[in-house]
């Protein structure tokens, strides 16, 4: 199993199935004003508003701990949605993820990645665990209950489906949005996979700056 976590979690090939952001996210104005705070940051547009995204969840962490949002979120954090079977999206953006928060550290930003899984079947909390480790040392793992992880899915309208198979090797359609969530303020942005890390970077930079 390590070695199979450990190849997934390296090869950062191809691009795969997606869902649109306009399908998952719906397209529309902010709806901020001009007293948003974070008006010069925002590279992207979300129906409803930034506060329409994002909120509490219960999830479990890689020591099976039961954890909130409060527990994971205590500095500026990228979300991302995946599973660890999957064999080329979730390993190619959780690794440019990473290295955007590795870019920041050149900075002297502090951030955490956070993954967590939409296949809590297979995704058990020691596997999570080590699939996290395996891509940067701050990376959170979490996994949970079915009603657990559609609830937090929800709450950041991702879309997750399960494909049809006969054993054990399924895969799981998913949208491949990752997420800025900042402490006391919730979900701030969302990010396309063709956003670069260098990009990721600047923008997240620039969302803490005006914190």
């Amino acid at each position: 199993m390590s070695a199979k976590i450990r190849a997934l979690a390296l090869s950062a090939v191809g691009i795969g199935l997606a869902v649109s952001f306009a399908a998952v996210l719906g397209v529309g104005p902010f709806g901020a004003g001009s007293d948003d705070q974070f008006a010069e940051c925002r590279t992207s547009m979300v129906a409803g508003g930034s506060g329409a995204i994002g909120g509490p969840f219960e999830l479990v962490n890689a020591r099976g701990e039961t954890v909130t949002d409060a527990d994971v979120i205590t500095e500026p954090s990228i979300l991302y949605f995946g599973y660890t079977f999957c064999p080329d999206i979730c390993p190619y953006d959780t690794a440019r993820n990473a290295q955007a928060v590795d870019l920041l550290a050149e900075q002297g930003i502090s951030a955490t990645p956070v993954f967590i899984t939409i296949d809590p079947e297979r995704d058990t909390p020691e596997v999570v665990g080590e699939f996290a480790s395996y891509v940067h040392p701050k990376m959170v793992g979490l996994t949970g209950s079915a009603d657990q992880i559609k609830a937090a899915s929800k709450a950041y309208r991702t879309y997750y489906k399960k494909q049809d198979s006969i054993d054990e090797y399924y895969l799981v359609d998913h949208s491949t949005m990752s997420y800025l969530v900042l402490p006391e303020h919730g979900f701030v942005e969302f990010f396309r996979r063709e956003t670069t890390p260098e990009q990721m970077a600047e923008t997240t930079a620039c969302f803490i700056d005006n914190m």
